[in-house]
């Protein structure tokens, strides 16, 4: 996994700014972002881990690969949908991953044009494909594409390490939430990644 080449200087930047952060970059030092796959295997590996635990996401994972050898566009695709049932995927995952497949497959999602475009933009891309929303997007601009500046006000680990670091342990608000992250730009994917160590030393990689 290779270093995104900002993380020296952004991590450098938090820290000067914000006393939370300070602290955990000290803390959880030599520790960086990091994707395991391409654009493909990264958004199937995010739909597969929906609503359940990591644990059990790697292991429907595992069967995955071993049914179909490759997870690539043209294996998914056509796979009977009943052998990827028998991988622990539920009848709606089976339908996300071929509806996935089948537009990696025609061409209708290019990862490589994503490159020229912001962030928004991706994020408005992939949420047309089914059981992608913004979330999944969110994970897939920080995780695969390494883009530096993403705030995913929706994620509950981000939720629960902004209240206990900022709160004292008690809910926020969406705005609040939002005005805290302003503090962070153009780094907000890094102080995310940070806050989500303070919870969980081990680094989740999609």
């Amino acid at each position: 996994m290779t270093t995104p080449h900002y993380w020296k200087n952004a991590t450098r930047e938090l820290a000067a700014r914000d006393a939370v952060l300070k602290k955990l970059v000290a803390k959880f030092k030599g520790l960086t972002l990091g994707s395991r796959g391409d654009a493909f295997s990264t958004l199937a590996r995010a739909i597969v881990g929906q609503q359940i635990s990591v644990k059990a996401a790697q292991s429907v994972w595992d069967r995955l690969a071993a049914e179909v050898q490759t997870v690539s566009p043209v294996a998914i695709f056509s796979a009977d949908s009943q052998r990827l049932r028998a991988c622990g995927l539920s009848n709606r995952k089976v339908g996300y991953l071929q509806d996935l497949a089948a537009r990696f497959h025609s061409g209708a999602l290019d990862a490589g044009m994503w490159l020229q475009l912001d962030d928004e933009s991706v994020i408005a891309e992939l949420t047309q494909v089914k059981g992608i929303g913004r979330w999944t997007a969110e994970m897939f601009l920080i995780f695969h594409m390494a883009r530096p500046d993403v705030l995913p006000l929706d994620d509950v680990g981000l939720q629960r390490a902004m209240s206990l670091h900022y709160n004292r342990g008690r809910p926020l608000s969406g705005p609040r939430m939002r005005r805290i992250g302003d503090a962070w730009a153009p780094w907000r994917s890094v102080a995310t990644w940070y806050l989500w160590r303070s919870l969980d030393p081990v680094a989740v990689v999609y």
